[in-house]
């Protein structure tokens, strides 16, 4: 893991499952921070994780991700 960046995706169906989304995301990176626009379904996420990783993590957890930067 090296800097860390800000990623954006568009996450479908997660606004109900933020807390999962989170845990899942800080599993694999303990100090990402992790936000989500309800009104956009953006996620913003500062990590260490490249966009790939986080993407492929929510996907993992059946979330329907794509990404906006990175």
């Amino acid at each position: 893991m090296g800097d860390t960046r800000e990623v954006e995706l568009r996450l479908d169906g997660a606004a109900d499952a933020m807390p999962r989304v989170e845990e899942l995301l800080r599993q694999a990176d303990p100090r990402a921070s992790v936000r989500l626009d309800p009104l956009t379904g953006i996620l913003h996420v500062a990590t260490s994780l490249d966009t790939l990783e986080v993407t492929a993590a929510l996907a993992r957890a059946g979330y329907d991700a794509t990404a906006m930067t990175g």
